[in-house]
């Protein structure tokens, strides 16, 4: 089998194709376009079989991968973390689109198990809504900072509630307090305050489009105890597709909760933190486990499990994120199939153990 890897990039892609054993057969280089793209397809097929292997970075990728999985091709998706380490093992010195392209081709030979890409479909509209929900919220946070210093300018006594400036009623009571100044600090303080408001109903809009989404989607997912709907966008974004992971170790590694040993003399038996995987679900999957160990479902029991046989509070919640990535994956596997069960179809009774 020949194994295409693909360097991409905003303007050109780089294809280069390398045999089982990892020898570079030949190479090639595109545009960005359909018509491009077309052009990969018939230089491929003087390999039949092959497949192809791209870098996980689906705001470059998204195009190519709809037009390869259109022509009925198998396209695998290569962390960067593999590359990187494929590129670092190469006889080939120095960094280059080819070379580039080929540590790709090298990780999906080394990594058979990747998952595979799949068409976008809903859980893409989720994440376009999360990632713009969080540049909102982003671009609000450092307005208010920079709101507060010119307030405290104006008035040091003008208190503002931490996080008071999330609710309409204190950003108009702020609004009304403002008129009452002059300058051109007040000034700026009035148009942040009108830009607030603004962000804060963008925000709560997002937000709202976003819990009619994943309570379609995602039943399953909301009935783990501590799972919100945002925390729950993000992993159903983020993960585009739990089927395409063919185990929950599989979905484990991909989240980076899957714990790394470092057995050696006295240490044996311990782990430690995965700096790799998507970071995102990661987050997520920690603010699940936060709210369990206050009481919300079966997690604050596991932890006290685990610290009274000695593990310390932070191996202890590396292994519950451990385990809720296992009970994650089998409520998106669930929620998958009933999306694609037919609605006349009866459905069978699904119970998820939370943690």
């Amino acid at each position: 089998m020949v194994v295409i890897g693909v360097d991409a990039h905003k303007r050109s892609h780089t294809l280069v194709a390398a045999d089982m054993v990892g020898r570079r057969l030949a190479e090639k280089k595109i545009g960005t376009t359909s018509e491009d793209h077309l052009k990969a397809v018939e230089w491929t097929a003087q390999w039949p079989g092959a497949k192809f292997a791209l870098e996980d970075c689906r705001h470059v990728t998204r195009r190519l991968e709809r037009d390869l999985l259109a022509a009925g091709f198998e396209v695998v998706r290569v962390p960067t973390h593999l590359m990187a380490a494929a590129r670092r093992g190469s006889r080939e010195k120095g960094k280059s689109d080819p070379i580039d392209a080929l540590a790709v081709a090298h990780a999906a030979l080394r990594e058979p198990d990747l998952p595979t890409a799949r068409l976008d479909g809903p859980a893409r509209e989720v994440k376009l809504l999360s990632d713009y929900r969080h540049v909102l919220v982003t671009e609000r946070t450092e307005l208010i900072n920079r709101l507060r210093w010119h307030l405290h300018e104006l008035d040091p006594g003008l208190e503002i509630p931490a996080r008071g400036l999330r609710r309409y009623c204190v950003i108009d009571d702020l609004a009304e307090r403002l008129t009452g100044f002059e300058g051109l600090v007040a000034q700026l303080a009035r148009e942040m305050t009108t830009r607030c408001r603004e962000l804060t109903r963008q925000i709560n809009d997002l937000e709202r489009q976003l819990r009619e989404r994943v309570r379609r989607l995602a039943p399953s997912l909301l009935a783990v105890p501590g799972c919100g709907v945002l925390s729950a966008a993000v992993i159903i974004g983020e993960t585009a597709g739990a089927q395409r992971f063919r185990s929950k170790d599989a979905y484990a590694r991909f989240t980076g909760t899957a714990p790394i040993p470092v057995w050696s003399g006295s240490t044996s038996g311990k782990v430690r933190l995965n700096r790799g995987g998507n970071r995102w679900i990661n987050c997520a999957l920690h603010m699940i486990a936060l709210t369990q160990t206050r009481g919300l479902g079966p997690g604050k029991d596991y932890l006290d499990k685990l610290t009274g046989r000695g593990k310390t509070r932070v191996e202890a919640m590396r292994l519950l994120r451990r385990r809720l990535s296992d009970v994650v994956y089998r409520a998106l596997i669930l929620d998958e199939r009933a999306v694609a069960q037919p609605a006349d179809a009866p459905m069978k009774p699904a119970v998820l153990q939370a943690a």
